[in-house]
């Protein structure tokens, strides 16, 4: 992140500091203060959650989403705008406490690098896929304790009010859900060396699926990568596919539910006995859904 901050310093904050300092009580801070690039970051993470989500959810919404789904049952009145709602309500207090992590970054205590040659090309390619499957296997089992009755209502409990999600679902969580599964990405380069702009990518990588994820896309069904269909199940079916780029770690632990074909099929899908069904199951889950390990979830 330290790249982002050096730009924009250079093109707008060190303009936007100096003016504080000369018409206002602020002193000016220096680059290199920790209040500065505590703001700073936490400023252009909070314009970035924005950026992307407006505008990757928006072409998601109207490109991609198979809008049939909004005559489902459980498709709830005024859903799109109030998926907004919740999301730009979390944007802040998530930017906030991320912007904790990225100053850890920026001031040398992480294991970031600059330059491919220190490590070379193999390396690069293989920290790649070591981010990703630590992130990946840290998320499964984040979201799966999120589904453990003690923390279920209060944090995660808002995510799944939407039972047939939209892209705008994305972030419509409560702040702390989804700072919890964000921490993986952070973690990982305190743990082992990333290059820069490899984790920037695999961050940014993670806010982008986490809006396909929600896409109502259903073209790939394979069971190796935990797409829109196998999300979808998640979502109907509560305790399935809690990965979030792979399904290994579901295959693994005992939790995958392949997508079946009245989500993948568009007939099916639109069947209004079908998207019946579906809301007659979700209804008779919800009192007695029993989370992972046999722990009972209150739900209301």
């Amino acid at each position: 992140m330290d790249i982002v901050v050096e730009y924009a310093d250079h093109y707008v904050t060190d303009g936007a500091y100096q003016w504080l300092a000369d018409y206002t009580p602020c002193p000016y801070l220096e680059r290199s203060h920790f209040a500065r690039q505590y703001i700073t970051v936490s400023l252009l993470v909070f314009l970035s959650f924005n950026a992307m989500y407006f505008v990757e959810a928006t072409i998601a919404y109207y490109f991609i989403f198979d809008h049939g789904l909004k005559k489902h049952p459980k498709f709830l009145p005024h859903q799109v705008r109030r998926e907004i709602s919740a999301s730009t309500r979390a944007f802040l207090p998530m930017s906030l406490l991320k912007g904790i992590w990225f100053v850890a970054e920026m001031r040398g205590y992480s294991l970031l690098y600059d330059g491919v040659a220190t490590y070379g090309w193999y390396y690069l390619g293989a920290s790649a896929l070591m981010l990703l499957l630590f992130t990946d296997f840290c998320v499964y089992w984040n979201h799966r304790l999120l589904h453990h009755r003690w923390v279920y209502a209060k944090f995660h409990k808002p995510r799944h009010k939407w039972i047939i999600p939209t892209p705008y679902a994305a972030f419509a969580f409560h702040y702390l859900d989804g700072y919890l599964q964000s921490v993986p990405y952070h973690l990982g380069v305190f743990i082992f060396p990333v290059h820069k702009l490899l984790y920037l990518a695999v961050y940014f990588l993670g806010c982008t699926w986490a809006i396909m994820f929600h896409g109502g896309e259903y073209i790939i069904t394979n069971q190796y990568l935990n797409a829109s269909a196998h999300h979808n199940m998640h979502h109907l079916y509560f305790n399935y596919n809690y990965g979030q780029y792979f399904t290994l770690w579901d295959q693994m632990f005992g939790t995958y539910r392949h997508p079946s074909l009245e989500v993948t099929d568009g007939e099916l899908r639109h069947s209004a006995s079908v998207q019946k069904r579906q809301a007659s199951e979700v209804d008779h889950a919800l009192p007695n859904l029993e989370a992972p390990w046999g722990h009972k979830l209150v739900l209301e």
